[in-house]
């Protein structure tokens, strides 16, 4: 009978080890979940703190040449591109590349908004390297470099959308010192079409074939494809896919982003307006004619006087932070980031 007893412990204790082993881990996972949740309360909690809204709006600014005499509205001084740098110092904007961008890897300092500088045409002026492979200076890159420098946290960061003329150099060693400089010192190179021709006007087989071959002249010379690309005078195709992704004699091309030339701030990428195929550019000028209302000063004004209305960071690259009552506007395929207060 005692043999017995014990028997029935044994069971009793073999029985209640088997059952407890899941309680165990029922704990374990609610004190997983627990702590997760803790942590995405206190993100929230640190995302209101700098009211963050990753759904607002980020001005993509457009240059050109940066020369001493301009010869157009679409030329700015050398003095004006760095009062142009120093405002968005002051402003508390951070440069980002296009195709951190379109592509939504936007990791900034919380409390900070992005900015995306553009350069058309491939200038010299935007970048001419000495013999020591030093920006020359007054250029843009020497210039950004410098105000970067001075203001810690500010990127020397920015987007050059290239034609075939790359920045005044026609041996191909030359080009490509000149994009491998960009690419290794962290700036962004995009597609301008090889002849900076009007799109609008070109036929499916005409328009691959310009975007092609700066595709392929690029990766050739910089082992690296353009992510995005920024249409000659803001014209898109007939059909507004073709300059998104196709294929020419020289190979095929698939951007992430198109930009037009000028008018408005961008969408945030996280936003069910954010449109890949027609991205709004801001044409970089002071406040007169058109541009008392659509141009950089005008803009970076109102988006001042409206901080509701732009782009803050939370300063977590991984989530995508916003007040609660701006949820409808999230792109679904974002939810998994999303990260409401």
């Amino acid at each position: 009978m005692r043999l017995g007893v014990l028997g029935l412990v044994a069971v009793g204790a073999i029985v209640g080890g088997c059952g407890s082993q899941p309680a165990v881990q029922t704990v374990s996972k609610a004190d997983a979940a627990m702590k997760v949740q803790q942590a995405k309360q206190a993100k929230a909690a640190a995302a209101a703190k700098v009211k963050a809204n990753e759904l607002g709006q980020v001005p993509v600014l457009m240059y050109h040449r940066i020369v001493k005499n301009p010869g157009s509205d679409d030329d700015r001084t050398p003095e004006k591109f760095r009062a142009d740098l120093e405002r968005l110092v002051r402003d508390g904007y951070v440069p980002i590349t296009a195709a951190e961008y379109v592509t939504g890897k936007i990791g900034i300092p919380a409390g900070k908004h992005p900015v995306v500088l553009t350069f058309d045409d491939s200038s010299p002026s935007q970048l001419a390297l000495d013999d020591l492979g030093v920006p020359r200076a007054d250029t843009a890159v020497a210039i950004l470099q410098d105000v970067a420098a001075k203001n810690p946290g500010f990127r020397p960061v920015a987007t050059f959308y290239v034609t075939r003329d790359m920045f005044g150099k026609s041996l191909k060693e030359e080009q490509a010192q000149t994009l491998l400089w960009l690419k290794d010192n962290g700036f962004d190179i995009g597609n301008h079409t090889r002849d900076h021709v009007n799109l609008g006007t070109r036929s499916q087989k005409e328009v691959a074939e310009q975007i092609a071959a700066i595709r392929q002249q690029v990766h050739a010379l910089a082992s690296q494809d353009p992510v995005t690309l920024a249409l000659p005078y803001g014209s898109q195709p007939r059909k507004k896919e073709w300059a998104l992704r196709g294929k020419g004699s020289e190979g095929a091309y698939n951007h992430s982003g198109v930009f037009l030339a000028g008018y408005t701030p961008a969408p945030a990428p996280y936003t069910r307006t954010f449109d890949p195929l027609g991205i709004p550019r801001i044409k970089a000028m002071d406040k007169k004619g058109d541009c008392s209302q659509f141009c950089s000063t005008a803009w970076l004004d109102w988006l001042k006087n409206n901080p509701d209305m732009r782009f803050t960071s939370d300063g977590d690259a991984e989530t995508v932070a916003f007040p609660k009552f701006k949820a409808p506007f999230l792109r679904k395929n974002f939810t998994g980031r999303a990260l409401p207060y």
